[in-house]
């Protein structure tokens, strides 16, 4: 289940813009709307549905009146959540109705029912993709969630197509793969900017292409085919030429089918891979002095380096948390297999990335999970790690710890200067060690594999670790 934060969002955005102009000397003291005047806050409908003068997150919300509705609420419920666009279900039972008794119930679990594009917008999408010289395919979470990752190789590799994903679809592609660019998100790796610039047809598959500051910024005049479950996401954010309705994997096969037709044999990669080649590797020297670093305080990015060097990721689970962590991350890891990266695009609450991590190992007790974040993060939800350890979920907390909210000091100097508002301060693995966990604090470039792998042999052993490395103040970020 998965609740939109873009109303709060889009809020903080206007916020901050009004503090940003209030403290460059642009506007003056605000003065409050009322209700008669125009409201300058503008929403967009992926965040929220409008129904009876409310606004409501849950996909659905109804209550129990009757304990003999109970399994037909229920049904219903569930039916909702297994079938169209992913989200929150909310079944209501008044206090009395629990002291009720409810009876025989009657409850037959719910199947899972999905539907296609019309094959007539399929024949259309096909002859624009056979037209184009410069395609490139953008997959997002619907590609997770119908477990389309056969499929979407099979189509990328047809087509001889670069693929980018968002940060909910990072891992839908293996990103060792020849075509792969990498994720997209307010970070992004080069290849990713250099395609998506030259692309003269960007096909979209189980995304929303919903304009948001946590995923790629796509210019303006492109031509789009956008496949998406819910048909409210076409022309939403951009023109839709093309727009296709359904199930991700039965989109995919209807698309593959289609051009087949045409494409007997899968195209010749070869200049393709070539460029994107040459593209990383220009990236990538830029970036290998940080990734390489030996300096103290270390680079947060020597330490995302050496995790991956440290881990297997054929059986690794991994997240981000919000801000920094997500950012210094994201553009480098490689994922190679189908959601053993959980990203989370269009949200931003700090200190989620835990509660990720712990789910994910008891969904996938035999995979290491980890979750990194950042000392802003860990003061949000912390204390969570006692959760860990008092539940025995033995995940591996990598903490990047800069004593400071970085990327805010250049819109906070004031704030800085006069109440200390970006600094933060705590010994965190002393806190984990306390709370009955593994904690590990790393200040030298040298000891920061040997300190992963000791955590890694804690959660092999059923122990939940935190591994605080102590970082610079970083806020070079890959952007374009």
């Amino acid at each position: 289940m998965e609740i939109s934060s873009v109303p709060l969002q889009q809020a903080v955005r206007h916020q901050q813009a009004a503090f940003a102009n209030f403290f460059a000397g642009r506007a003056r003291y605000p003065r409050f709307k009322s209700r008669a005047g125009r409201q300058s806050a503008v929403y967009t409908r992926s965040g929220f549905r409008y129904r009876d003068g409310m606004l409501c997150l849950a996909k659905t919300a109804e209550p129990v009146f009757l304990p003999a509705e109970l399994s037909n609420v229920m049904r219903r419920a569930f039916s909702n959540l297994r079938n169209g666009r992913s989200g929150p279900a909310i079944v209501e039972i008044p206090t009395d109705i629990w002291n009720e008794e409810i009876g025989d119930i009657d409850y037959q679990p719910v199947g899972v029912h999905k539907y296609g594009p019309d094959m007539a917008d399929v024949r259309k999408a096909a002859a624009a993709i056979l037209a184009a010289k410069r395609p490139v395919i953008y997959a997002g979470t619907g590609v997770q969630w119908a477990e389309a990752w056969p499929q979407l190789r099979a189509f990328a590799e047809l087509l001889g197509a670069p693929v980018t994903t968002s940060l909910g679809g990072k891992s839908s592609f293996p990103e060792n793969h020849p075509l792969s660019l990498g994720s997209g998100g307010n970070a992004v790796p080069k290849p990713v900017h250099h395609f998506v610039e030259k692309a003269d047809l960007i096909i979209g598959i189980g995304c929303s292409f919903t304009e948001t500051n946590f995923g790629i910024k796509f210019p303006k005049g492109k031509k789009f085919i956008h496949a998406t479950l819910d048909p409210n996401h076409l022309n939403k954010d951009i023109v839709s030429a093309i727009g296709l309705v359904g199930d991700a994997g039965l989109t995919l096969d209807a698309l593959i089918g289609e051009l087949k037709q045409t494409i007997k044999t899968n195209r010749d990669t070869t200049e393709v891979v070539k460029e994107i080649t040459s593209v990383r590797a220009e990236w990538m020297a830029q970036w290998e002095p940080l990734l390489r670093s030996n300096e103290a305080p270390l680079s947060p990015y020597r330490v995302i380096y050496e995790l991956m060097q440290g881990v297997d990721p054929k059986n690794t689970i991994i997240t981000h948390d919000a801000g920094s962590p997500r950012d210094q991350i994201s553009p480098f890891w490689v994922s190679t297999e189908p959601m053993s990266y959980i990203g989370w695009g269009k949200t931003t609450q700090l200190g989620m990335g835990l509660g990720l991590a712990m789910g994910a190992k008891l969904a996938k007790p035999d995979k290491l999970c980890i979750n990194l974040w950042g000392d802003a993060a860990i003061g949000f939800t912390g204390m969570d790690f006692e959760t860990a350890v008092r539940e025995r979920i033995p995940i591996l907390s990598i903490l990047l710890n800069n004593f400071s909210m970085a990327i805010e000091l250049k819109v906070m100097p004031i704030s800085t200067e006069k109440y200390r508002s970006t600094d933060i301060s705590g010994n965190y693995a002393d806190m984990a060690k306390a709370f009955g966990g593994y904690g590990e604090r790393v200040t030298q470039p040298d000891q920061i594999q040997a300190a992963i792998q000791r955590g890694i042999e804690q959660t092999k052993a059923g122990n939940p670790a935190l591994l605080e490395f102590i970082t610079a103040k970083e806020t070079r970020v890959s952007k374009f």
